[in-house]
């Protein structure tokens, strides 16, 4: 066989040039392409809704520093983030009525104006071509980054523009940080009663079957016993993938009650979580009284009465999980109502920056008008009950990792219902001793109704009414 050593140098280049017509034939990803600080970015141009460019945004009071206002669209109020400010990197100063260039995006029902330094032009890739994130390719935190592409010899920061804005659809890895999200990969359910040798016995729990005798008597041998257990593991872990609602002994109480109550709904036969549906069907009693809408009369003043007398001229409060604000809202009302001469701070924090973009401008229907808010409302230019500046001047809504404190001053109050399941054991640990660290003396402590410290050297549980409350 003779070995052929030269190559047709034409032959070579129409090669190469079929392979680049290939190419641009299977291009099937598009982006946006722009600059921040002389790096290039880009955002999937299924997201982007328009280019713009404006300058005179509405300043909104008490939001975070990345939110430049609300700007008039053609009739539609949307926020303005500063994407810049948002990862930190630093942004000449800022005159009053500077022309802005600016990318419209699209995150489900919700639209946003996101500022930029400049605007580039819309660039084909085969999305084969993308690669992992790396943390070498950004001055910013892996977790916003979708990828990163080559084109032209350029290459592009693939940005998550879902993760940016805590849209519904995209995943909450990262609600604890990078080191807690892949501790839940690799053991969803190491915080669970069992062993993480049960583990391997819940696929077997899928196929249905009679429960046996009670957990407490189990056997190794007893297979009625361990199918039983096998379907309460599966639960956890079903709950923990698809939810991130994690089983300690902050909620182990409810969850067990809960998990009979399944069970025998079933007839007799846990049926198992195999979707997001099932698994919100079977959280949906956890949540405490009042979850995401304004407080009703009964609820509000079941707080009203368990707050204490404080004469300092400073109270602080400490609000997590605040989401689209109905909870923080209420929650100034009450404490305006209670310490009428004092100045009050609430710091109410969310990782969800579409609920946090939006709270500073949130209004109450009608329906929803009780005394206790009445007279901290009035009607704006559209019709509207919207709060008086007083009650919005007391809250600072910030986009917050619950776990990076950063630097909270000391709490009089700290309101988190429903939040602490929704971390990982070791995060909750930790939680539990900023909570020490941060409240006052004589402060208090709510958590959700159905979460609970239990036996625990730090803090002592009272019942107020209907409400437990925890002191140090």
């Amino acid at each position: 066989m003779e070995l052929v050593t030269d190559v047709n140098p034409q032959l070579t280049a129409e090669n190469i040039a079929d392979e680049k017509e290939k190419m641009v034939a299977n291009i099937d990803f598009k982006m946006v392409s722009f600059s921040l600080a002389g790096k290039d970015y880009a955002i999937d141009i299924m997201r982007v809704k328009e280019i713009a460019k404006a300058g005179r945004f509405t300043y909104v009071p008490n939001t975070s520093h990345f939110v430049l206002g609300v700007y008039n669209l053609r009739g539609d109020i949307i926020p303005i983030i500063d994407l810049r400010l948002f990862f930190n990197i630093p942004v000449p100063e800022r005159s009053e009525n500077k022309i802005e260039n600016m990318i419209i995006v699209s995150i489900d029902d919700q639209t946003f104006g996101v500022v930029v330094d400049a605007i580039d032009k819309v660039v084909g890739i085969q999305k084969s071509s993308i690669q992992p994130p790396h943390p070498l390719f950004g001055d910013i935190n892996i977790k916003y980054i979708y990828g990163v592409v080559e084109n032209s010899d350029r290459l592009y920061i693939l940005l998550d523009i879902e993760r940016i804005f805590g849209a519904k659809s995209a995943e909450k890895d990262d609600k604890e940080g990078e080191d807690s999200a892949q501790l839940s990969l690799v053991d969803p359910v190491s915080n669970g009663p069992k062993p993480a040798s049960v583990q391997n016995q819940a696929a077997p729990a899928r196929s249905g079957g009679e429960s046996g005798a009670p957990k407490a008597s189990a056997a190794p041998q007893a297979k009625p016993v361990e199918k039983e257990s096998s379907d309460y593991t599966f639960i956890l872990e079903s709950l923990a993938s698809q939810k991130k609602f994690y089983t300690t002994s902050i909620n182990e109480t409810w969850v067990k009650q809960r998990y009979n109550e399944w069970k025998e709904k079933s007839g007799g036969t846990a049926k198992q979580l195999q979707t997001v549906a099932d698994c919100d069907e079977f959280l949906q009693p956890f949540y405490s009284t009042c979850t995401g809408k304004f407080w009703t009369e009964e609820y509000s003043q079941a707080i009203y009465k368990l707050l204490p007398d404080n004469a300092a001229k400073q109270i602080n409060v400490w609000n997590l999980g605040c989401g689209k604000g109905c909870e923080t809202y209420s929650l100034a009302c009450i404490l305006r109502k209670r310490y009428p001469e004092s100045r009050i701070r609430i710091y109410a924090h969310d990782i969800d920056l579409i609920s946090i973009s939006n709270a500073p401008m949130l209004t109450v229907p009608d329906a929803a008008v009780t005394s206790y808010l009445k007279p901290y409302l009035s009607k704006n230019v559209s019709g509207a009950n919207a709060f008086v500046q007083d009650i919005k001047d007391m809250i600072l809504f910030e986009y917050h990792d619950c776990m990076n404190t950063g630097n909270m001053p000391s709490s009089d109050l700290i309101f988190c219902r429903d939040v602490l399941s929704f971390l990982p054991e070791k995060s909750q640990s930790s939680i539990m001793e900023t909570f020490a660290d941060q409240l006052k003396g004589n402060g208090l402590l709510i958590l959700g109704e159905n979460e609970s410290f239990g036996v625990n050297g730090n803090w002592q549980e009272k019942m107020s009414g209907s409400i437990v409350v925890y002191t140090k």
